[in-house]
């Protein structure tokens, strides 16, 4: 490479493999996105398809919330405690809600989704 048509012609053999490397780059990327999109989209449908719309609270509602705090000796205690009444919609299936009867166990006031919560078995039709 003492000469100057060598360096050259190593500089054009370079840039040929730059401008190859870029070309199969972008295919692969482009390729690599498909195969993504088609992924997700199989996902997205085998997701959709054992999910149920989740339940609609509105403000005044009687629920039970799920027991999320757990420790020993608690395998006899119920999963679910209430009732507590729905306070306000905080949108995207989230809720504040306060505790009705201050003599049962929970907290006073919390915040849940609907996730954690079941409509309160209401034995009098109001």
């Amino acid at each position: 490479m003492k000469h100057k048509e060598d360096m050259e012609i190593y500089e054009l053999l370079e840039q040929e493999t730059r401008d190859s490397f870029m070309l199969t780059r972008e295919e692969d990327r482009r390729k690599a996105k498909e195969q993504i999109l088609k992924v997700q989209e199989e996902n997205r449908r085998t997701f959709n398809r054992k999910r149920k719309e989740s339940t609609k609270y509105k403000e005044g509602d009687l629920v039970a919330i799920k027991r999320t705090q757990f420790g020993t000796g608690m395998k006899l205690k119920p999963k679910y405690l209430g009732p507590y009444r729905v306070m306000k919609v905080t949108g995207r299936d989230r809720y504040q809600v306060q505790k009705v009867d201050d003599s049962t166990e929970g907290s006073r006031n919390t915040s849940t989704s609907c996730d954690h919560m079941k409509r309160w078995p209401c034995l009098d039709m109001e």
